[in-house]
């Protein structure tokens, strides 16, 4: 991957991403390295011709590159380790309210099964993992100037992470770790 990090500030952008295959093709990527169309249909359930030209879309937006690969067949990596993006620099374009709103709906459905997936495995992880996961909820009450610089400092406390520990250069004793952020302002907790 050649970024860390990508901030999307283009709502054409932000609705390739939004589309739920091409967001399932893009975390593929993301986890297990550079594939093919081919490959890639495979694990999703679909055609190598749809899974080519939803790549060639994510590509078209920059979230995906061709590289050299083994064997035959095009090959396709993840350039960002994380896109990410705000609604107000959305909200402030055409047709962008609808966008968000469709990604974030994408995003915490994705979240949810993320949870669930660890939930079904985590019998099976070694026992070394029991400390080293968690699932939590903090409540706080704080002005959006305080949410926004607790947001700052949990991203760069993460962004210095990424960057010490690459998930395309796996070692031996690591997992895949997924940190999920939310920070939401809620007027009633849910019951």
């Amino acid at each position: 991957m050649s970024e860390p990090t990508v901030q999307v500030t283009d709502v054409r952008a932000l609705r390739a991403l939004a589309h739920p295959l091409r967001n399932r093709l893009l975390g593929l990527l993301r986890l297990d390295g550079p594939s093919t169309a081919t490959l890639l249909g495979a694990r999703v359930g679909e055609s190598s011709g749809s899974t080519s030209y939803h790549l060639r879309q994510l590509a078209a937006y920059g979230f995906v590159e061709e590289v050299a690969g083994e064997g035959t067949g095009r090959w396709w990596q993840a350039r960002h380790r994380q896109s990410s993006w705000t609604s107000a620099a959305m909200r402030d374009q055409e047709d962008g309210a609808q966008v968000d709103e469709e990604m974030m709906r994408l995003a915490v459905g994705f979240q949810g099964r993320v949870l669930e997936a660890w939930q079904d495995g985590r019998a099976g992880l070694d026992p070394a993992w029991s400390s080293g996961s968690t699932v939590n909820d903090y409540a706080l009450r704080l002005r959006p100037e305080q949410a926004q610089e607790l947001l700052a400092e949990l991203d760069a406390v993460l962004q210095r992470w990424m960057a010490a520990h690459p998930s395309d250069e796996p070692a031996d004793g690591t997992e895949t770790v997924a940190v999920l952020l939310d920070l939401l302002p809620l007027r009633q907790w849910p019951t």
